[in-house]
């Protein structure tokens, strides 16, 4: 979720008054200054109720394990593990429990990025991946590397994800986002885990060395995150990890799937442990040193927190959402910034992360479910009652509404092929059917019939296996799987194409046959 207050109506009247009455001799005055109005004791306060706040949420969401920390003045208050690492075993969470972050990765990676460079201005230089174009020959030879961290380039939302999904490695995916149709450019906000990742993996090769390296060098080894990592393996090979979980049918919660997000490291692979993410945090909030080092230059880690383009112009809360790089950024009525970024695993992992730079405060929340909103939940609350003493809305319920929205199925089918209409006209014979398709975007389809007719999809470089549902006439239909599965899709066949409902939304999805 991407919500987060923005300069309200008390900010816009101050802005309004300052505005009237400018003459030619005259210049405006400018706003107050904002300042801190959180008390020490506000936050200890706040801090003293978190232990019930998260049990609640937990006894309430079913979600098995959580971790939080929160850091103010440059001292970790609060830090903790909550529940189990894995249900139906006995270990529980700690506060170096390894989870993963999802994407919560991508401050991370303009932290590792700001690092890098030596001048704020360096964030507009073109991102050069050897190979690498977008549609338009001209945005290709302008895209930058702010523009790819701030989701500003024109590609889709999510550009590359069902590619991943199918199994495709992370070169396949960034030499085919050429074929995505592109919005305008610096004037459309699209969520890309792709895009992003494009941009990171160019600044890597600029400096000759791999992501993973330039993430521990840079960021990981200096800071002292000594238990994070860009790599999967890092993760499913630490001792103290927590198992990913989806809820099941009957409300309990289990580690079905795992997710290898090795393809989109930048975006969405890194894992960490609470006690890491503080350290971070501490990084944040102090401009980038950390124990009296400078880890990251000041200015290039500033930059990383300004807006650089509206992501959503009403949020979940009625106020404007901004997208800075990496991080969603918001004002608040009084003008201060609000920075945060969540993290979304559907095949289970969740995860936020909010700052407020100038009382010098943050928190982190880690978990070990599908996203129902319990991280975001918990951070609001916790800053609701720090600023306030009390709480004004049940963010849970808010959350988990923002969730359910933004992870509903798109806007396509209303078919129901569960349930093929009355008077369903049959299929012919499978040898009409049968043989290999080919996709400039998705590579090679082929479908293959049994003894008994029965036909199989075949997608992708493993390949993934699909049994085909008869629906009506040429109409057939399958389950989806991965971390953007819409559950059952069509596959219809015509005059010897065959095109896959979910695949085409950016009408990317019509195989032809050799």
């Amino acid at each position: 979720m991407r919500t987060l207050p923005s300069l309200g109506a008390a900010g816009a009247a101050v802005l309004l008054t300052a505005a009237v009455g400018v003459t030619a001799t005259a210049a405006p005055t400018p706003p107050p200054a904002p300042t801190p109005q959180i008390t020490d004791a506000a936050v200890d306060k706040a801090v003293a109720r978190l232990d019930r706040t998260v049990e609640d949420m937990m006894r309430r969401t079913g979600v098995p394990g959580v971790s939080v920390a929160v850091v103010h003045d440059d001292k970790v208050v609060h830090i903790k593990g909550y529940g189990l690492r894995r249900t139906g075993e006995s270990a529980e969470v700690g506060p170096d429990t390894v989870f993963q972050i999802a994407s919560l990765s991508k401050p991370v990676s303009s932290t590792v990025v700001a690092g890098t460079l030596t001048d704020p201005e360096e964030w507009d230089d073109r991102a050069v991946l050897p190979g690498f174009s977008l549609k338009d020959p001209w945005v290709t030879d302008h895209v930058t590397t702010a523009d790819l961290f701030s989701h500003r380039s024109g590609l889709p939302d999510h550009a590359g994800d069902l590619l991943e999904d199918l199994g495709y490695d992370q070169a396949y995916i960034l030499d085919h986002l050429r074929l995505e149709p592109l919005g305008p450019f610096r004037a459309s906000y699209a969520y890309t885990n792709f895009g992003f990742t494009a941009a990171a993996e160019a600044v890597a090769r600029a400096k000759g060395t791999s992501w993973q390296k330039l993430s521990a060098d840079t960021l990981f080894k200096p800071a002292g995150m000594t238990r994070t990592s860009t790599e999967f393996s890092a993760f499913a090979h630490s001792p103290d990890h927590a198992a990913t979980h989806v809820k099941n049918a009957d409300g309990t919660w289990s580690p079905r799937f795992v997710r290898d997000p090795d393809a989109q490291a930048p975006a969405g692979g890194v894992s960490s442990t609470a006690t890491d993410m503080a350290r971070w945090l501490r990084l944040q909030l102090a401009g980038g040193t950390l124990d009296g080092k400078r880890i990251i230059p000041a200015d290039t880690l500033a930059r990383t927190h300004l807006p650089e383009i509206v992501s959503q112009p009403t949020n979940a809360v009625g106020t404007t959402s901004f997208y800075g790089l990496g991080w969603n950024v918001g004002y608040d009525g009084a003008g201060r910034v609000r920075l945060s970024h969540s993290g979304a695993f559907e095949l289970g992992a969740n995860t936020n992360v909010t700052m407020l730079p100038l009382e010098q405060l943050g928190i982190v929340v880690l978990t070990n479910g599908a996203p129902v909103g319990l991280p975001d939940a918990v951070a609001l609350d916790f800053l609701d009652y720090a600023e306030h003493g009390k709480v004004s809305t049940d963010w849970l319920a808010l959350a988990a509404s923002a969730y359910a929205t933004a992870l509903a199925p798109p806007d396509g089918s209303t078919t129901d092929y569960a349930h093929p209409p009355a008077g369903a006209q049959p299929a012919r014979d499978s040898a009409a059917y049968t043989g290999t398709y080919d996709n400039p975007y998705y590579g090679k389809a082929t479908v293959t019939a049994d003894d008994n007719g029965a036909l199989t999809l075949a997608l992708g470089p493993e390949p993934l296996r699909f049994p085909l549902t008869h629906y009506d006439g040429d109409t057939f239909s399958f389950m989806t799987a991965g971390e953007n599965a819409v559950g059952r899709t069509g596959v219809i066949f015509a005059d010897g194409t065959l095109r896959i409902e979910y695949l085409d939304a950016d009408h990317l999805g019509t195989f032809t046959q050799r």
